[in-house]
Parts: C-alpha cells; sequence; structure tokens
C-alpha cells in the first residue's frame, strides 16, 4: 500500500500510541519478553552514510564527461536531442544528460512495522501481516541456503533534490521525504498464490531450466552488467519470481535482503508505481515499464553497516554480494537492513 500524508499520518499516531503506553495485542507481541524481536537501525547521514561516487560517470550522450570506475548503463549515442514543447515553440532542443540520483530508500526486515531506516523504530501497528523468521533449508538449496519472509519499506528520498544540490537541474526529481509503501498491508506480498494475480507469467519462468540460465545473468552482472533480455533473473540470487518479500536458497542475511528489496523494485514497476528512466526513450519524458529495466539501478547498503568505500559500492541488480558483505551484520543486533536506490536517468536538458 502507498503511504503519503496519510500513511506519516498512521505513523505518527502509532508512534504516539507506543510513547503513551497504549495496551494492544501487538505491543503486547513486542515487549520485553519478546526481545528476540527487537528492531535496530540508524538514520541515514546523507553526507557520511551516501556513496557519492555512484553518482558517477555523468555523459553527454555516448561521451562520458566525467569517468567512474564503475559500470554504466548504455546511454543515448547522440548529445543532441529533440523533445516536444508547447506552443509557440513545439519542439525543445536540449542536451542529452546521463548521470545516476538517489532517489529512493528500502528497508529489508524479517521484523513486521520495524523501520531501520528511521533509527531502529518498531511500531505497535495492531494490524497488518506479521513476521518472518529465516531458517535453514532442509533440502533442496544446499547447506548454506536459507528461505526467510521479508518486509520492505519505500521511502522516497531525492537525496540531491532534497540537499538542494544542483536546484536549477531540472531533471531531478522534485519531491519530499516520504514512506511511499509498507507491505505489511500489503496481501500479495505474503502470498505466492495471491501475486499471481499481477505476474500471471511467473509459472513460466518456474522451472529449473530458466533458474539454471540465471548463472550467466550472475557472472554478468558481478563482472559488468546484467542481462536485461534475462529479466526473470536477479542474478546471484535467483529468480525475481515471486514478487513476494519470501526467499529462498539466498547464502546470507545481505544476499536475502537485497533479493527481497530487488523483487519489490520489480513490483513496483509491475503496478505502475516505478517508471522507465533510462536511454533514448525515456529523455524527454518518463514512461511505463512494467518490465523492470535492471540496468537502471544499483543499489546501496546503508544499513547496519553503510558501505561506501571501495570498488563493490553500488552493485548492480544481481551482482554477488560476497565481494562486500563481510562486517557488515552485527549477529542477534544487526539483522535489520537498509538500502539506498540509485537510479539511472537519461534526461534532455533544455538548451
Amino acid at each position: 500500500m502507498r503511504m503519503g500524508a496519510k500513511g506519516w499520518a498512521l505513523v505518527a499516531a502509532a508512534a504516539l500510541s507506543a510513547l503513551m503506553g497504549a495496551p494492544n495485542a501487538y505491543a503486547q507481541a513486542a515487549s520485553p519478553a519478546a526481545s528476540a524481536v527487537s528492531c535496530r537501525g540508524h538514520f541515514v547521514n546523507p553526507i557520511t552514510d551516501t556513496c557519492w561516487s555512484c553518482l558517477l560517470p555523468i555523459s553527454l550522450g555516448s561521451i562520458p564527461l566525467i569517468k567512474a570506475g564503475k559500470p554504466d548503463a548504455p546511454n543515448p549515442p547522440s548529445p543532441i536531442c529533440v523533445c516536444p514543447a508547447p506552443p509557440p515553440l513545439f519542439v525543445k532542443i536540449g542536451l542529452s544528460i546521463g548521470f545516476w540520483e538517489p532517489v529512493r530508500l528500502a528497508d529489508s526486515t524479517r521484523k513486521a512495522w520495524c523501520f531501520p531506516s528511521l533509527g531502529g523504530i518498531r511500531l505497535p501497528v495492531p494490524f497488518g501481516f506479521g513476521s518472518g523468521d529465516a531458517a535453514r533449508a532442509k533440502d533442496g538449496g544446499g547447506a548454506g541456503a536459507k528461505t526467510a519472509q521479508y518486509h520492505v519499506h519505500w521511502y522516497i528520498y531525492p537525496l540531491m533534490y532534497w540537499l538542494e544540490l544542483l536546484t536549477d537541474f531540472l531533471c531531478l526529481e522534485n519531491a519530499g521525504f516520504d514512506i511511499g509503501y509498507v507491505t505489511e498491508l500489503d496481501p500479495l506480498w505474503r502470498d505466492d498464490e495471491l501475486a499471481a494475480i499481477i505476474e500471471p507469467e511467473a509459472f513460466i519462468f518456474a522451472n529449473p531450466i530458466a533458474l539454471a540460465a540465471c548463472t550467466a545473468d550472475c557472472v554478468a552482472s558481478s563482472v559488468y552488467l546484467p542481462l536485461q533480455p534475462m529479466f526473470w533473473c536477479a542474478g546471484c540470487r535467483g529468480s525475481m519470481y515471486p514478487m513476494t518479500g519470501n526467499t529462498f536458497g539466498t547464502t546470507g542475511d545481505v544476499d536475502g535482503s537485497l533479493l527481497a528489496v530487488e523483487k519489490f523494485a520489480f513490483k513496483m514497476h509491475r503496478q505502475g508505481l516505478a517508471w522507465g528512466t533510462r536511454g533514448a526513450a525515456n529523455l524527454c519524458i518518463k514512461h511505463p515499464t512494467p518490465i523492470i529495466d535492471k540496468l537502471q539501478y544499483r543499489f546501496q547498503l546503508t544499513n547496519p553497516v553503510p558501505n561506501v568505500k571501495g570498488p563493490f559500492t553500488c552493485p548492480m541488480a544481481g551482482a554477488t554480494t560476497q565481494t562486500y558483505e563481510f562486517g557488515k551484520t552485527v549477529p542477534v543486533i544487526g539483522e535489520d537492513f537498509g538500502y539506498l536506490i540509485w537510479r539511472k536517468r537519461n534526461c534532455c536538458a533544455g538548451l
């Protein structure tokens, strides 16, 4: 369910209820007797917890103006672009600019109503779908495979606009900080069969052959760029289907939590809540993309330990987490995760 002003009102009311000690069933579940499900996290520092090198490269057409060591999604070939405009001009001529913009923040946690990116607050909301515990798979998936149920909270987080960086640059998303979606209120996120309502094609990819093909996507996304034709693949994490918080076969907590975020990003596109921003087709205006463009996203770990340095910050969708996950979790108290979502933007900046 999307959340805007009403969503914030709900959060405020629940927080006030917690502070006043209002009794309800959920508050009892979150009592000291249930300390095993406590929520941990910290507010994301927009300066120190952000990998600002992930903004790069910046390109003019296919020409990189500022290079970076990280791979870049393909850009439109021409540095000049033409877009429709209202009368009397009818057309607008501009420069084809490409860059990466931090626009969303995501929590990924197995504890219902736990918000790691809001300081680790856990709200005593007496409704919605509950928590899901991780467990080692008993069969199929190997000794290290895990199965878990994650909740995702999706924040509207246009960081560059929020910090008033490049405020005159019309290509930036113009919005304020807000909670956009919480999966505790979404029955489709909890149930694989119900999720088929928005993903009827899922059964096509529910076979060993389609899953085995994701090995190629794992290698490609870890070394360079994910394979967009294999849109059903989450690279090294297996399949994007079903688009639910139920994960299986992941090798660790970072791996599992990131898979939930990647599947949720696909779900947002399928529901029309996220649109395409990359490539020549989106230079003038964003378009609906019910099939996620995996080349459009980077995912940077921000909670519990921010990943801001080194060559493996802001990996592309499907890339292995083994290159940076060491030391990024704290057993028992550091297993609630947050991610900063970087989105590729190709824009026709007016002259």
